[in-house]
């Protein structure tokens, strides 16, 4: 019996490759990776001790790194089992819930039918082909050349001309004996009962064929040469073959390419430009992942699609206004379907360039560099949502929360739509602290009191264990004991040395002081706790931009010591060699440096973002009324888990400041303790 593609298709949608293969197989519990749907086995196809059989459900593929079996879950089927094809259709269509196609002789005859459409789509691809090379596709191979094409690039996307002529495709296929009805099904032709005499499609323009994920060639684009042509660009109608917002240009080779990124463990991704000539000039720059929708907006087909092949495809935009109204739209698109582990980023570039701009001249490296400054999604949101405008007034304040309430409730996954209303409560936090004028002195005294109200609210409730002997522990004790207790220990902890973590992002900037000059969006907006790193900061960005082409270690330490932050200087190197973490100090290297500030300045926003949901939370516990006990256990619990991991963080500080370990590259020589 012979299946149609879309059965099959639907079959392996349904059930995961490794649901098949686990019911023969025992994973390896320390490479598999459940959650990326990246499984590892000892193979069962020939013996061995140690897994090397490779299994992902993204790409519902296995292979063996031993004996190089591979294939999909029929193939697994057949092979190991000794099924026939029939019968191991049968078995994954059980596992589906799917029942099995009966014999549809209308069926069988629509699949050949469709087989010779697409032969008549590779003969239209083949006669555009050899145009392109003829005279009469002198003018467009000019404008290829132009354009920076090789010729390479032209042959390996096939690209042809359509002759400026009513009738040239129409006869060359009805002479290799095409039926009529047939070169109308491709879409080849206009037709119709108000149209006497069918006419080609495609005139006087530069063909772009368009595959199927399986390489088949299902319809075209065409780039008008004429100035004055009514459209720069049009595709082939919908046919049996071709549905427009179904289908990504470059999607086979591009998924080809993002797997075998995959395969070699770089990043695998995908990247959604806006059109075909993006792809082309991308790939022939050496990104071969790129795609693009077919001249309209991105679709929920067209993004289900970029997300069978990665979980989190990298959407890609011109800076300028329509570029950006296109990437929202884009975001109102995708923010119904994220779940965990599947979303979209942003990669906007410079205004009024393309991607093709961006290559033509110094290769992929400026594009690289667009993609490796990629926006999540809640960044296009916030973003959009904030930008230009201002909140000077409770009323605009309670718009855009209301707003923004508005946008992250159409998240369909309970759990990640928690966790973006959490994500817009501590920026709306932060923004409106800022936007009053407020500094870090303001939001802590908001912070306290509203601590002290969630507190009273808590007593008697089972909450986190109390009498710790941190500041977090104290936030969550109950009445006026907790709070003079908070403010005692808040009292203390200004008086005391820096957190770790503080003075490694403090000393490693003055250590090397040109990272702040490379990365100064990033680093200069680091806010410290501690008074007097408050002040040394301050201290640091004045000297190092006051510098300019002065600037050195010797210089900036000398302005330090000029402003009376000589004994600080002292401390904190002291701080960061008894914790042997040499990243921070002179001796490092930059770009290890870099790096462990990176790490560190992650630790150190997840904390302070952790206290503000803390605080946040509390607030929530003590407005609520009577009668609303199941949702403030919810409250509870989730508070129970924010003191936890905030717990743990100061855990692993604490570990780090007694046990660190003198590891990597220096400058010259080790580093002295």
């Amino acid at each position: 019996m012979r299946f149609s593609n879309t059965f099959l298709d639907e079959i392996r949608d349904r059930v995961l490759i490794s649901t098949v293969i686990g019911r023969r197989v025992t994973w390896d519990r320390r490479k598999t990776n459940v959650s990326r749907g990246d499984y590892w086995a000892c193979c069962p196809f020939h013996g061995e001790k140690s897994p090397s059989f490779h299994c992902e459900d993204r790409k519902g593929r296995y292979h063996c790194f031993g004996c190089g079996v591979s294939g999909d879950h029929f193939r697994f089927l057949t092979d190991l089992e000794g099924l026939n094809f029939p019968e191991a259709v049968q078995q994954i269509a059980d596992l589906a819930g799917i029942a099995m196609p009966q014999p549809d002789p209308q069926m069988e005859k629509r699949e050949k039918e469709r087989t010779s459409l697409q032969d008549v789509m590779e003969m239209a691809t083949q006669y555009f082909q050899d145009q392109l090379q003829s005279a009469n596709g002198a003018k467009a191979r000019a404008y290829l050349r132009d354009r920076g094409l090789t010729g390479r690039t032209i042959e390996t996307f096939r690209l042809g001309y359509a002759p400026e002529s009513r009738n040239a495709l129409k006869e060359y296929l009805a002479g290799k004996n095409v039926p009529r009805e047939q070169i109308e099904a491709c879409g080849l032709v206009r037709h119709g009962p108000d149209i006497p005499v069918s006419y080609d499609y495609f005139r006087d323009r530069i063909m772009f064929p368009i595959l199927s994920s399986r390489d088949k060639v299902i319809a075209f684009g065409g780039r008008a040469m004429a100035p004055d042509a009514m459209a720069k660009y049009m595709n082939s109608p919908d046919t049996e073959l071709f549905h427009k917002g179904q289908v990504l240009y470059n999607f086979s080779r591009a998924r080809r390419a993002a797997q075998a990124a995959g395969d070699k463990r770089q990043s695998g991704t995908l990247i959604a430009v806006e059109g075909y000539m993006d792809v082309i000039a991308l790939y022939q720059a050496g990104v071969e992942n790129a795609v693009a929708p077919l001249g309209t907006a991105l679709t929920d087909n067209q993004l289900d699609l970029l997300w069978k092949v990665t979980p989190q495809p990298v959407l890609c935009f011109d800076g300028d206004g329509a570029g950006i109204r296109a990437a929202n739209r884009a975001a109102d698109l995708a923010l119904p379907a994220i779940k965990p582990g599947r979303s979209v980023s942003f990669a906007l570039l410079p205004d009024g360039k393309d991607p093709d701009d961006l290559v033509k001249n110094e290769g992929r490296a400026p594009f690289d560099r667009v993609l490796s400054e990629a926006r999540p999604l809640v960044d296009m949101v916030w973003q959009r949502e904030t930008a230009g405008s201002v909140f000077d007034t409770p009323e605009r304040r309670a718009e855009l929360d209301a707003r923004l309430k508005q946008i992250v409730s159409v998240i369909a996954d309970e759990s990640v739509r928690y966790h973006y209303q959490q994500d817009i409560r501590n920026r709306l936090g932060a923004f409106f602290n800022q936007a009053s004028g407020g500094g870090g002195d303001r939001r802590q005294n908001f912070q306290r009191n509203n601590n002290n109200a969630g507190a009273g609210r808590k007593g008697g409730r089972g909450g986190p264990q109390q009498g710790g002997s941190t500041v977090a522990g104290a936030m969550v004790e109950s009445g006026t004991a907790g709070s003079a207790r908070l403010n005692q220990m808040l009292k203390l902890s200004s008086q005391s040395r820096p957190a770790l973590r503080e003075t490694v992002l403090a000393l490693t900037i003055a250590n090397h002081p040109q990272l702040l000059l490379d990365e100064y969006d990033e680093i200069s907006s680091v806010d410290f706790e501690n008074k007097e790193l408050q002040r040394f900061w301050s201290s640091l960005l004045s000297i190092v931009g006051g510098l300019g082409v002065k600037l050195s270690v010797e210089a900036v330490r000398d302005g330090l010591v000029a402003d009376g932050f000589a004994d600080l200087l002292s401390s904190m190197t002291q701080q960061v060699r008894n914790a042997r973490l040499w990243t921070a100090t002179e001796e490092a290297d930059p770009q290890d440096a870099l790096q462990a500030y990176r790490q560190t300045r992650a630790l150190h926003s997840r904390n302070k973002e952790l206290r503000w949901q803390k605080m946040e939370l509390q607030r929530e516990i003590a407005e609520l009324e009577g009668g609303e006990d199941e949702r403030g256990e919810i409250l509870l619990r989730a508070l129970l888990e924010i003191q936890n991991e905030i717990t743990r963080l100061e855990a692993q500080e604490a570990i780090i400041d007694g046990f660190g370990v003198l590891s990597g590259r220096v400058k010259g020589a080790a580093v002295s303790h």
